[in-house]
């Protein structure tokens, strides 16, 4: 079976076909976050502490990381920032940028076997960040698409996820490391654009053995009740064969998701962390002899009545 191993200094996570989903936090992503972003260019990561904190609580197994600030210095704020992080929380981490030079500084200074988000299949792409993933002996996610675009047919994705883990291996990166971005696209604007990522997700895990990341919310876009068409989308992704996703752990319909497929695709055994999470308090009986007894100690220790 494929594992890709992502790690900090103490603690490693696997992305697999026979493990639970890995979820991704997303939140430290100045894209469409004006505070956070001027924030981070001002050198303020008050907001970067408290969104790894809340996520890693709420129950992410790994945190992505992004600097993409216009006309800020972004190989210095993202390796600040991976810098912080590591030193709030041990869960691994995805350096996130399209940059070149902030991928390298971000790697320079992590600890551990990072996740890089991302590389695509354009040929000057490739020969850019491949070595750096060989280098730094890390996993990389691969984003279906190349010069021509993105394509609305899966099997033009597909070809194009094929191309870059054999292009990978040129470079001797394993297809164990190569984490595949299906892309998934709104749904409102393409109706057909779940059931293609489904066909992609099947047709990676079966033919090409790699594992499959995506960002989650992504399906959702332009429609209302987003959180709850994300919940929708995750089940099935997961059902389909995807092994992780860069999504907001806050929601909790989402995590919900998530849990209830791996509970379902038997990926919790016995149901354990379903349990844990969910399992009501039990109920006090009348009839339960330590509460009659404490109930006695009570009465014995109490105060005469003045009445």
């Amino acid at each position: 079976m494929t594992d890709t191993v992502i790690s900090s200094a103490t603690r490693e996570v696997v992305i697999g076909f026979d493990r639970p989903f890995v979820v991704v936090g997303e939140r430290i992503n100045p894209t469409g976050r004006k505070l956070l972003a001027a924030e981070m260019a001002a050198g303020d990561m008050s907001r970067v502490r408290a969104d790894a904190l809340a996520q890693v609580e709420a129950g992410a197994h790994m945190l992505d990381v992004n600097a993409g600030i216009p006309l800020a210095d972004e190989p210095k704020i993202l390796a600040e920032a991976i810098q912080l992080v590591q030193s709030l929380t041990d869960v691994p981490l995805s350096i996130d940028s399209s940059i070149v030079a902030a991928l390298e500084a971000g790697l320079a200074v992590y600890k551990g076997r990072p996740l890089v988000n991302s590389v695509t299949g354009e040929e000057e792409r490739l020969e850019v960040v491949l070595p750096l993933i060989k280098k730094y002996d890390c996993a990389v996610i691969a984003i279906s698409n190349d010069e021509t675009g993105i394509s609305e047919d899966p099997d033009v994705r597909f070809a194009v996820a094929k191309k870059i883990v054999n292009r990978a291996q040129d470079f001797g990166i394993k297809p164990a490391d190569i984490v595949v971005d299906p892309l998934v696209m709104p749904v409102g604007a393409i109706n057909i654009a779940g059931a293609t990522a489904f066909k992609i997700i099947r047709r990676l895990r079966e033919e090409l053995k790699v594992n499959t990341c995506c960002g989650a919310s992504n399906i959702s876009f332009g429609l209302p009740n987003r959180h709850g068409m994300n919940a929708a989308f995750l089940s099935m992704a997961i059902g389909a064969g995807m092994t992780s996703a860069i999504m907001n752990p806050l929601r909790a319909e989402e995590m919900m998701a998530v849990m209830g497929a791996d509970v379902l695709m038997g990926h919790d055994e016995h149901c354990a962390r379903w349990i844990r999470k969910f399992r009501e308090p039990a109920p006090e009986s009348a009839d339960d002899p330590r509460r009659a007894r404490d109930a006695r100690r009570r009465r014995v220790g109490a105060a005469p009545s003045t009445s």
